[in-house]
């Protein structure tokens, strides 16, 4: 049994303790609204917050936003009046106007932030506070969560230190300092894109993004291992996630042990896996060496390829056969001897799929970049094209177009957002049905499942629960619920070579 134990949190204040983002947030709009002049836009709190002043220091956040809109300032001197307009002039006035706030409307906390911290206490695990707030002491304060961390690091201390503020790690390392751990032995929990970035580039164990205003793509993309809208589901994440996975090259061995004795039957991914992530889809296309190998290995087992793709279209790119296919993540199946297959509940959700994909198209056609696809169980909007600061728009449309469709659900994936019937179906869930469809004893079968993406996760645990093997494919340093990984397509085409050759 592997250890998964881990020794400390770090918490994020703002935005992950307390409710005061909120109030962050509008101290710097009317802080910019009231500087900026006419003929610039106002400060947007969809983009910009997020994008140039959220988590970071406040002095670098006037100086960020002041960048993107081509102002220079001069820096001042912390103890400058609110009225100059030097960075921090502007700065303090910010800090004025949250004060101002915090005592007219007071301080809330998040109910699942404080219940996970007293279960990680009672639990042993020691825990901290940052925040690049001078307001910190403050704020706790008025929470009343004075005694409730082992450690607090604020502005205040920063400066005092000499640190350097998000997204550098310096203020994360000095609380894991203060702790007593290396950060190996630490999760950080981050709401803000500055922190995320803090704590990827500061080695922690893990770093857990909150997603609290819909900007869980942005914390993804931008290095949080786990994302979670409550806190306390943090408990129900598999241990296992705490562990990286092991190279399936390098561990032919243990494999081929499992497989002596047993039918194999192989579940693949298509993008990122058979076929290296391009920017476009219609530009993914399999190489007559990889068609080779899964026609070759089709002819020693069972071969499935199970995409989030609709199904004529991935099985127009894959041309064999005698494979299985899944489309739309499961939604819709056919194969070898006339199966077919398509999911009665999610033909009943179509009209809400026509209905939302015509809203989706109509509020993201302003936005450059953002791609909407149809498909026949699923729309996909894809925005690998898009602007980092056009992100959290294009989610907030998808976010508000979702509510009026209480039959559909978003789940995400690389550089995608994508709506689905909220049915309790997924590629795991299409692996299981094909296992006992095709009559394949768990007894006597050997099931391996190779993916990429987040919704290969579904597909990575249904296989742990059936004792087959699921490797993911990408970074060995990712969290993921695979036993192994493989780093690219390449290795994805010389680990079937080697299955072939053990089978041989």
């Amino acid at each position: 049994m592997k250890n998964h134990q881990y020794k400390a949190v770090i918490l994020d204040l703002d935005g992950v303790i307390t409710q005061t983002a909120r109030l962050h947030a509008l101290a710097w709009k009317q802080m910019f609204d009231d500087y900026l002049p006419e003929q610039q836009a106002p400060f947007s709190l969809k983009s910009d917050y997020y994008t140039y002043v959220d988590g970071k220091p406040r002095y670098d956040g006037v100086r960020s936003f002041l960048e993107s809109r081509g102002i220079e300032l001069p820096q001042g001197s912390p103890e400058e009046l609110p009225e100059k307009k030097t960075i921090c002039g502007l700065g303090n006035r910010k800090n004025e106007i949250f004060l101002e706030m915090l005592e007219k409307e007071g301080v809330e906390t998040y109910p699942d932030t404080v219940e996970q911290i007293c279960y990680w206490r009672e639990q042993g695990v020691k825990i901290a506070v940052i925040s690049s707030s001078r307001n910190c002491k403050a704020v706790l304060k008025a929470a009343g969560l004075t005694e409730v961390f082992d450690v607090k690091v604020d502005g205040v201390d920063s400066e005092r230190l000499d640190l350097q503020g998000k997204p550098e790690p310096d203020i994360f390392w000095q609380a894991a300092h203060q702790l007593g751990v290396e950060p190996k032995q630490a999760i950080v929990v981050e709401d803000a894109i500055a922190g995320v970035e803090a704590g990827r580039a500061g080695g922690f164990k893990l770093v857990v993004g909150v997603v609290r205003d819909g900007n869980s793509e942005a914390l993804r993309s931008h290095g949080a291992d786990l994302v979670v809208r409550d806190l306390r589901d943090f408990r129900s994440i598999s241990p296992d996630l705490l562990e990286k996975p092991r190279s399936a090259l390098d561990n032919l061995d243990e494999i081929e042990q499992q497989l002596r004795q047993c039918h194999l039957a192989l579940f693949t991914d298509y993008d990122g896996t058979l076929t290296p992530i391009v920017p476009r889809p219609e530009g993914a296309l399999l190489s007559e060496e990889m068609r080779s190998l899964l026609q070759e290995l089709a002819t020693r087992g069972t071969v499935a390829v199970i995409s989030g793709r609709d199904l004529a279209d991935v099985q127009n790119l894959v041309k064999l056969e005698n494979l299985y296919y899944a489309g739309s993540h499961g939604f819709d199946i056919a194969g070898a001897g006339g199966m077919q297959r398509q999911q009665e509940e999610a033909q009943a959700c179509l009209p809400d799929l026509d209905a939302a994909e015509k809203e989706l198209r109509d509020h993201l056609k302003e936005i450059s970049g953002v791609r909407v696809e149809r498909k026949h169980f699923a729309i996909a909007v894809h925005y690998r094209e898009v602007a980092e600061s056009d992100i959290p728009p294009v989610e907030d449309i998808v976010n508000e177009v979702l509510p009026q469709h209480p039959r559909l659900r978003k789940r995400g994936g690389k550089k995608i957002f994508e709506l689905q019937p909220d049915i309790p179906w997924d590629k795991g869930r299409a692996v299981c049905w094909l296992l006992e469809q095709l009559n394949l004893n768990p007894s006597k079968v050997l099931p391996i499942y190779i993916g990429d993406d987040r919704t290969d996760e579904d597909a990575f645990q249904a296989l742990n629960k059936l004792h087959g093997i699921s490797i993911y494919v990408g970074a060995p340093d990712e969290l993921t619920h695979a036993d192994y990984c493989l780093q690219d397509p390449e290795e994805v085409k010389q680990f079937f070579q080697a299955l072939l050759n053990r089978l041989d």
